[in-house]
């Protein structure tokens, strides 16, 4: 079988599919223990399933297939499906995270002075990274092995403006009755040797199904707008030069790193004062500038104040 630029998946497993009756193909596989990964691209779900090694597949003289090979076919769907109920369910518990997140942010706008969620974003990891995760693990691609052995399917990035409103965020979360937390990885208390800072945790969040409730592992992410935004430059970077960034700027990396750092602190300290501030904070301002502030630029005329009052009354 002559093989094109599109017989493999990231050059890495060789593509082949076999033609089924009524001019049906479905793509087939044979790899070791039946370990096999899905491959989609969005936006919608197009299956490759691979082989590790191509074979022949069995036929009748009529050249239909065998049903050895019809049998394979078969548990190529029912794979098919289990990843795809894999991703859903995690899709769901994602959705889930969202949703409360979401309404805690909705509350703090409508009800409280200020709103400690900036931004909220999630992702949910492709086959592609799913399989390039589990080849830097060294573990053979399989559905178990997913299942096992990545805990970041389903993931969940809050902004926040200050270091206490990231604490403040996720104890409101986990403080949830439905909320279980796995794992916390303290990463501002405890910066990774790259400068990186962030509140890392792993959380189940349970998945009502028509067949009952199904647990779902999220990762949540909590950061300021300075981490979030040397987090995102540090990803450039280190993709640009395929995790080889030269010395010289990782150092800066991480000088830019402890600066972000120090701006969260002044933004931090400089909020708590505004925040303690006793009595009007307008007294504390000079007599001049507060003569002014009390001096409408165009001052509303009784009468027209009157028609206001009675336009509420009627």
């Amino acid at each position: 079988m002559a093989r094109t630029a599109h017989d493999t998946l990231h050059g890495v497993i060789p593509l082949r599919t076999a033609t089924l009756p009524r001019g049906h193909s479905v793509p087939v596989v044979n790899v070791p223990h039946r370990g096999v990964l899905p491959s989609t691209r969005a936006p919608g779900f197009v299956w490759r399933l691979t082989y590790a090694d191509p074979v022949d597949l069995p036929s009748s003289p009529a050249g239909d297939l065998d049903d050895d090979a019809l049998m394979r076919v078969g548990d190529l769907k029912a794979l098919r499906d289990d990843f795809t109920h894999l991703m859903l369910r995690h899709r769901f518990g994602m959705e889930e995270v969202v949703t409360k997140l979401s309404i805690l942010r909705d509350e703090f706008a409508l009800m409280h002075a200020s709103n400690p969620i900036e931004n909220i974003v999630s992702r949910l990891k492709s086959p592609e990274s799913l399989a390039e995760k589990l080849r830097r693990k060294g573990v053979e691609p399989s559905l178990e092995a997913i299942r096992s052995t990545i805990t970041d399917i389903a993931g969940v990035r809050v902004t926040c403006s200050f270091v206490s409103d990231v604490y403040r965020v996720f104890d409101l979360l986990a403080g949830q009755h439905d909320i279980t937390v796995l794992d916390v990885r303290d990463y501002i208390a405890t910066p990774k040797p790259n400068g990186y800072r962030s509140h890392h945790a792993l959380i189940e969040v349970p998945v009502y199904l028509s067949d009952g409730a199904v647990p779902v592992v999220v990762e949540l992410q909590l950061r300021t707008i300075a981490m979030d935004f040397w987090a995102s430059l540090e990803h450039k970077i280190h993709y640009k030069y395929r995790g080889a960034v030269p010395d010289d700027l990782a150092e800066r990396l991480c000088d830019a790193a402890d600066a972000a750092h120090e701006l969260d602190t002044r933004m931090e300290s400089l909020h708590q004062e505004v925040r303690h501030l006793g009595g009007d904070p307008v007294d504390d301002l000079p007599d001049d500038v507060r003569d002014d502030l009390g001096r409408p630029a165009d001052a509303a005329p009784d009468e027209l104040i009157a028609r206001l009052q009675r336009l509420v009354r009627d």
